[in-house]
């Protein structure tokens, strides 16, 4: 049974160390389509966060957004699947919060939502590669907790942005227990997606769509939150840049994000040559 998907997350991944998509990834993306493969993104970005690439990405068809909150069909512009936190949670993670000095990111309805003062301070949080970023896609607000009460479309993810690793620590060991799905990404950033959606959970979810095997789905990654949608694929393949985490639980690993590792991953393990 040979491989029809390959999942390919963003950063540090399918993104080189400037945030670009280097020529022969594309060329190798264009290749696999033509040769009757499906290509997925696979990343915990929002839909605005893609919108940069879409042109680049043009032949691409499906995106697995959100850490799996969003499964979406980039041709036709359609939901194919979506999931959101319960409202209740989401106001005791707030609450959680509200006396700690973190930058509170909301994924909702595909917009990414951030609080406009503090984007230009991001590297305080760890995350200042992202400023040009946030600044060109955010809907910024005022005060991002403010603008759900009063917005209230639903999250399918809130990324909490801390000043530590440390402070991260205390944040999730207060959130234990709520009915979430937490996962270290960055140097502080923790991700929280619903109970039981995971970058896996969105795989699945294409593949039953697409009508094929998990088992003929590979998926290419760098970071902890990769690992679940990994172990998920039935082949998991690392990039040379992947942390430590990733590489343990590989079946391969390719070149690294700025030596075309993606474009290795395509012609080695899904088009076979």
């Amino acid at each position: 049974m040979g491989y029809e998907l390959i999942g390919l997350d963003m950063d540090g991944t399918l993104l080189n160390s400037e945030k670009k998509i280097n020529s022969g990834v594309i060329l190798a993306i264009k290749e696999a389509i033509e040769n009757g493969k499906h290509i997925s993104l696979s990343s915990g970005r929002a839909l605005a966060e893609i919108e940069e690439y879409r042109e680049q990405l043009k032949d691409m068809e499906y995106a697995i957004l959100e850490s799996g909150a969003l499964v979406y069909n980039l041709k036709n512009e359609e939901i194919i699947s979506a999931s959101t936190i319960d409202e209740e949670i989401v106001s005791k993670i707030f609450d959680t919060v509200k006396d700690k000095d973190v930058f509170i990111h909301l994924i909702s309805k595909g917009r990414s939502i951030s609080p406009k003062r503090l984007i230009p301070q991001m590297e305080k949080y760890q995350m200042g590669i992202y400023i040009p970023l946030y600044e060109r896609v955010c809907t910024k607000v005022e005060d991002t907790v403010t603008f759900h009460n009063e917005d209230k479309q639903g999250i399918e993810k809130i990324n909490l942005f801390h000043t530590s690793p440390q402070d991260r620590e205390d944040t999730r060991k207060k959130l234990q227990g709520l009915p979430i799905v937490m996962l270290n990404a960055e140097d502080t950033s923790l991700e929280i997606s619903p109970l039981g959606v995971t970058k896996g959970y969105g795989l699945k979810k294409l593949c039953k769509h697409l009508n094929i095997e998990v088992e003929q789905s590979i998926v290419v990654g760098d970071a902890d939150n990769d690992l679940d949608v990994l172990k998920t694929a039935g082949l998991a393949v690392a990039m040379g840049n992947a942390n430590a985490n990733v590489k343990k639980i590989a079946d391969v690993e390719v070149m690294d994000n700025d030596h075309d590792g993606v474009a290795e991953a395509i012609y080695k393990y899904l088009l076979e040559k």
